[in-house]
């Protein structure tokens, strides 16, 4: 099989189409590293209230930081199918974007092992959005969580990938 015929199969269908978690046991150990994001848009006096600390549950970014490294830590026990991973390096930052207006999360995730990280990094940017809105949500109900995806990974057999912008 091709290397473009082994993208597209579906790696955790059997045979059968039954669902099963893939056998990475043949695989070498590579250090591997995902990058993702997404974005927490909210109005402006919202943000405000965030950037302040003024809120009434504390220090969201920090706490959504600290979110968002447990959920990556924890993704084999969120999404199923998913391989426990000894994790190297786990970074999650929420910075302020007067622009959107709202929250830019970012998860950068290293690992040394047979299976690569982009779960762990999108579990850890959703994780922390979702941590942003419930701190805020007493304020604003009508925030938005969006565009959450695999920003870069490298590593493993499939190599490089970097969105497009």
């Amino acid at each position: 099989m091709n290397a473009v015929a082994r993208r597209r199969k579906l790696t955790h269908l059997g045979a059968a189409g039954a669902a099963r978690m893939v056998d990475v046991s043949a695989k070498a150990a590579t250090t591997r590293m995902a990058i993702a994001e997404g974005r927490v848009v909210m109005r402006k006096q919202t943000l405000d209230l965030v950037r302040k600390g003024d809120a009434k549950k504390g220090d969201v970014l920090g706490a959504a930081r600290i979110a968002g490294i447990m959920a990556a830590k924890r993704t084999h026990d969120l999404i199923p199918l998913c391989h426990p991973l000894s994790l190297s390096q786990i970074e999650v930052d929420a910075k302020a974007d007067s622009k959107l207006p709202g929250i830019v999360v970012t998860a950068r995730v290293k690992v040394k092992g047979p299976t690569g990280a982009e779960m762990e990094a999108l579990t850890a940017v959703a994780v922390a959005c979702l941590t942003i809105y419930d701190m805020v949500k007493a304020v604003e109900r009508g925030m938005r969580i969006d565009s959450i995806r695999l920003v870069e990974k490298s590593g493993g057999r499939s190599g490089h990938y970097r969105a497009k912008a």
